[in-house]
């Protein structure tokens, strides 16, 4: 059993089609300090409300520009992907809202997008992202690549940082794979002696 479950977003689709099956299945997964999704922007294709039932349904805490601290042991923030309207790639309330988390305690930061504000290292200890499946099918990894450099995999930030971006278990478009294979992440947090 997990002691946290995260979801960067794109729980849900632009299709949605009996989706109670899946928050079901989701629902019985009872990790010890509770589970936590974002808004990506799929959430916002398949409407907000519908989006935001189906995490509370599937037993989730939607963190839109929030953050909790469970059992005061781990902070955890997470922000809404507005890149679905408005294109801008960063985030106004990113900054003051990891700002203003307990420095003593580990941070994890859920963004949609694989994108990383340089005022905003050092703020989190790992940014968990999505977004890009890996580029989904190869060749066109190179093409995402173009958008977003950090395409998959766990990468080195300044000031202590890391970002890791998950390829993610769904697909965008055609419901196909090629050489990007699907993911479950599971990290391992283990405090500093």
């Amino acid at each position: 059993e997990p002691d946290i479950l995260v979801s960067t977003g794109d729980l849900v689709d632009g299709q949605i089609n009996n989706l109670s099956g899946l928050s079901d299945l989701l629902r019985d997964i009872r990790p010890r300090y509770g589970k936590y999704a974002i808004m990506g922007n799929h959430e916002f294709y398949a409407g907000v409300g519908i989006s935001e039932d189906f995490a509370r349904k599937a037993g989730f805490k939607m963190l839109r520009q929030e953050a909790v601290t469970p059992h005061g042991i781990v902070n955890i923030a997470g922000i809404d992907d507005n890149g679905h309207r408005t294109g801008v790639r960063v985030s106004a309330a990113e900054k003051p809202l990891l700002e203003g988390l307990p420095r003593n305690l580990f941070t994890v930061f859920l963004k949609h997008r694989p994108l990383v504000e340089n005022s905003s290292i050092g703020l989190f200890d790992i940014q968990l992202s999505g977004h890009t499946h890996g580029g989904q099918v190869f060749p066109f990894r190179y093409v995402t690549r173009i958008s977003f450099p950090m395409i998959s995999g766990l990468y080195p930030l300044e000031k202590d940082s890391v970002l890791y971006v998950s390829r993610g278990t769904g697909t965008w478009g055609p419901p196909i794979r090629f050489l990007t294979p699907p993911e479950v992440t599971v990290i391992e947090i283990i405090r500093k002696k």
